[in-house]
């Protein structure tokens, strides 16, 4: 099925900002109407979810850790999944990743539930 890849991630000072992106055009087109979410995985913990899209990106969800900061966008002309984190803490420090929904109705943020898994991109927050 391919996966997606991964771009934006990069050492930032905290209370700093950074856009991470995702693109999807290495899985089918279909995939395109289906919900997508971002997920993050730092040393020694579970991956965990940041944030859900549905399919033209008019509902999200988030976790109450990044609620408020982090906000999730799409672009299904560009293929292109956005993830803008603003005020980033120490504790964001993580690999973080996108993916899509197995499910046509967005269902959660559990990894289980998600496919096409890109390489990651590093997300370093210094306090």
């Amino acid at each position: 099925q391919g996966q997606a890849m991964e771009s934006g991630g990069g050492v930032v000072q905290a209370g700093g900002s950074l856009r991470l992106s995702c693109t999807t055009s290495g899985l089918p087109n279909t995939f395109d109407y289906y919900p997508m979410g971002w997920f993050r995985q730092g040393a020694g913990k579970e991956r965990e979810g940041v944030a859900g899209i549905n399919w033209n990106g008019e509902q999200t969800w988030y976790p109450a850790s990044v609620k408020g900061r982090f906000t999730a966008s799409r672009d299904n002309v560009k293929r292109t999944l956005y993830l803008q984190m603003n005020d980033l803490k120490p504790e964001d420090t993580a690999m973080y990743y996108c993916a899509v929904s197995e499910g046509y109705d967005y269902n959660g943020l559990t990894p289980e539930n998600f496919f096409g898994w890109g390489q990651g991109t590093q997300v370093t927050v210094s306090s």
